[in-house]
């Protein structure tokens, strides 16, 4: 009989690449992947992993057995959900991924308040950006995950996974309070040009959304700063270096001489949660989106 945790070694090899790669994922040594192959090829009596360089590659028995893992990883999945469905419990430990924003204006506050209705689920949340989330769920390595795209870029999300929206954020920019624009109930993108910019850094995914929608106004953005976190950002703005796009999910506390303006159009984010379709029957996972859905419908009055 194959064992199921050997089975998903192997396949954490064939997805990541590599078996460091495998053990980061799986948070365990490169030792403990190694010997967990070693197992496992003495169960199916053949090689799996031939050295290339400095690293090893899936033989052809392993590709097609990896093949089978996944498979047979989803069928485990689907009994597990079941089991746990039919038991009916919120309980168990679920593994979350979300964006910074999402972490502090809409995570945090929801689980305070779950935590007393559910005290038998722990949940471990993980800030990740969410084109790095998206796969992560996919092959198992996260339970759910909160991720964005904008009104003009929208996200795919693979078949595997279900989707439910969960909110609505708008972005408004930020200015100096003494600047020209900041006296305007609400500007056109036409009236920010020739304005300095702070964006997000490099590989992040608002980075190229908004050089892309600043430039589909005709505007070539000017790029003063770069700052991951929205914080940064505002201190960046409040110290009169430039303009910032800013959503409101999450983004207070803001700091002193700052304001926000509307833009038109509109700039919105859409927010949603996912997991794999193969788990939608875990209690722990109904339980937590719900708890997100309630806790945005309540601070959005929707």
């Amino acid at each position: 009989m194959l064992n199921l945790e050997r089975l998903r070694v192997l396949h954490s090899i064939a997805a990541y690449g590599s078996v460091t790669a495998a053990a980061d994922v799986l948070h365990v040594s490169t030792s403990a992947i190694s010997q967990q192959m070693d197992k496992l090829e003495r169960e199916v009596g053949q090689q799996l992993l031939e050295r290339s360089g400095r690293g090893v590659r899936l033989t052809g028995a392993a590709e097609r057995l990896a093949s089978h893992a996944e498979q047979m990883l989803s069928l485990a999945e689907r009994a597990e959900a079941d089991l746990e469905a039919y038991r009916g419990t919120v309980s168990g430990r679920l593994t979350l991924g979300t964006f910074a924003t999402a972490a502090r204006g809409l995570v945090a506050p929801a689980m305070r308040n779950f935590r007393l209705a559910h005290p038998q689920l722990r949940v471990g949340l993980e800030e990740i950006e969410p084109h790095v989330a998206l796969p992560r769920v996919t092959r198992g390595d996260l339970d759910l995950a909160i991720v964005q795209d904008w009104f003009n870029e929208p996200i795919t999300v693979p078949d595997s996974l279900t989707r439910v929206a969960l909110l609505d954020d708008v972005a408004d920019v930020a200015v100096p309070e003494k600047h020209p624009l900041a006296a305007r109930g609400i500007v056109d993108f036409k009236d920010l040009d020739g304005e300095a910019w702070i964006t997000w850094s490099d590989g992040w995914i608002c980075t190229g959304w908004l050089r892309d929608t600043i430039r589909a106004y005709g505007i070539e953005p000017d790029i003063s700063c770069m700052a991951a976190e929205h914080q940064t950002q505002l201190a960046l703005v409040s110290a009169g270096l430039g303009i910032a796009i800013i959503p409101r999910l999450g983004r207070d506390p803001v700091p002193a001489g700052i304001r926000f303006v509307e833009i038109r159009p509109r700039l919105v984010r859409h927010i949603y949660a996912v997991w794999r379709t193969n788990a939608s029957r875990r209690p722990s996972i109904r339980a937590v989106v719900d708890g997100l859905r309630q806790f945005s419908h309540a601070s959005t009055g929707t």
